[in-house]
């Protein structure tokens, strides 16, 4: 699966390895990852592409602030992730 932005890609290196994130940006070689707690949108975290598993979910329309990214992630995550 690409990683697209408004992917949520779950890290597989580094000391968030298993957490998951949405993509708030995405290039040649790396993503920009936040998940609105420790990683918040106006900093967001740049990680290879090789680094993050992209899952199959992929959020449309608005995820602009930290509250929003927060509540997309606990949603996906309680419907099972």
């Amino acid at each position: 699966m690409n990683t697209v932005k408004g992917s949520i890609v779950k890290a597989l290196a580094g000391k968030e390895k298993g957490s998951f994130f949405l993509a708030v940006a995405v290039d040649s070689t790396y993503v920009y990852i936040a998940d609105g707690r420790r990683r918040k949108v106006e900093r967001p975290k740049k990680k290879k592409l090789i680094h993050v598993s992209a899952t199959n979910t992929i959020v449309k329309g608005s995820f602009e602030t930290n509250p929003q990214i927060k509540r997309i992630l606990n949603e996906f995550i309680k419907n099972g992730g």
